[in-house]
């Protein structure tokens, strides 16, 4: 069973060798409607801190070129809002991290001026002028304006153990971990998006929360989740269902693991997981994604002594962005790394080679990208 609630998990993790050369993010997506025309559009809010044993009264940029010329790493929190769909945007306001009050107990917290982030709530404001975005190229970011007011309901976990979990993270020897708290979250509250209001229905908001943290990102990146489906077989909405896919190429220390991913789909109450790190399970995995002109899309076919899931998403990139950040180590290597929140897509699973349910997805959160050169 990976439905395994471990608010541990989503506590501070840059110690020790992490608090040097390490990121530790909580990552936040839900769909919100426009008080006035209904129209849905799906948001993000992320709270991304990065190296605090080098950390001082104001943010360090990494791409700044008298930092890389000095080799002085990037040390900040990040807050990064943004929003899918038309004019889709990704904003960032960063803070020194003396201008941060992080809890490094269990349930964590955040605390930056006006910005705040823990397990049940969080609101904050970030605004961007045009000058401002024009004349700081390190910011990474558009310009605009968000601020929101929003509580917080983790309904469905992926815990996704890693076998001896904890001897790993203590070790830190995962380049990337990642814990799934809220692969179906609720939220509920307003988030005003350049001036205009949006509404969050708790049952209609589809929402997503989760944490990565370690020393870099891997590579290819891949993310795929939702908790809007239907099943074909019945025609009936899965009210008690959600699916979770992520990774890439995974390092354990210095060895790098080929084109790996973590699965979860939770169908209505019953799991079945397709974890490479639950040997025992005999997990195979085959995907792909690709970029078209107007699309990118995932295929992805896992297998385990008895399980099969085949998944196949798009999105229009229209409706996504291209999502920045940069490593513990200064350089931003993920300059292609697509990110929307618009996908559509099937799933079929199946039980000793038959098929439990074919299920459409909607609202899917995704994500795709390779390091450049």
């Amino acid at each position: 069973m990976f439905n395994k609630k471990d608010i541990r998990r989503n506590a501070f993790m840059l110690k020790r060798g992490l608090a040097k050369c390490g990121y530790d993010w909580w990552w936040h997506s839900f769909t919100a409607y426009n008080a006035k025309t209904k129209e849905e559009k799906p948001f993000f809010i992320e709270f991304f801190v990065c190296n605090p044993a080098s950390g001082s009264d104001e943010p360090i940029f990494g791409q700044l070129k008298v930092n890389q010329d000095k080799g002085i790493k990037p040390s900040y929190l990040m807050v990064k809002v943004g929003a899918w769909g038309k004019n889709a945007k990704q904003l960032h306001r960063f803070f020194g991290w003396n201008k941060v009050d992080i809890s490094d107990k269990v349930p964590y917290y955040i605390k930056a001026n006006d910005c705040f982030i823990n397990e049940t709530e969080t609101h904050g404001e970030v605004t961007l002028t045009d000058k401002e975005v024009k004349e700081h190229p390190e910011y990474m970011c558009d310009s605009g304006s968000i601020k929101w007011d929003i509580k917080i309901d983790k309904d469905i976990a992926y815990n996704v153990g890693y076998g001896a979990g904890t001897i790993f993270r203590e070790l830190q020897l995962f380049e990337m971990f990642w814990h799934v708290e809220g692969m179906k979250t609720y939220y509920s509250g307003e988030i005003y998006l350049d001036g205009e209001k949006y509404i969050i229905i708790p049952e209609k908001s589809y929402g997503y929360a989760d944490k990565n943290w370690g020393k870099d990102f891997t590579s290819p990146w891949v993310w795929l989740s939702s908790n809007n489906l239907k099943s074909k077989k019945t025609g009936k909405k899965l009210n008690n269902s959600a699916f979770d896919i992520g990774g890439g190429c995974p390092k354990v220390g210095p060895i790098k693991l080929k084109r790996k991913l973590l699965s979860a789909f939770y169908y209505e109450g019953k799991c079945y997981e397709f974890n490479f790190s639950k040997f025992w399970t005999f997990t195979r995995t085959k995907f792909n994604s690709e970029e078209t002109d107007k699309q990118i899309i995932w295929h992805v076919e896992q297998k385990t002594w008895f399980n099969k899931v085949v998944v196949d998403i798009t999105c229009e990139k229209k409706d996504m962005l291209l999502i920045n950040y940069e490593a513990p180590n200064g350089l931003k290597r993920h300059n292609r790394l697509w990110n929307g929140g618009n996908g559509k897509g099937t799933i079929k699973l199946y039980r000793h080679n038959k098929l439990i349910d074919e299920i459409y997805a909607e609202n899917i959160g995704c994500e795709y990208g390779e390091f450049t050169k």
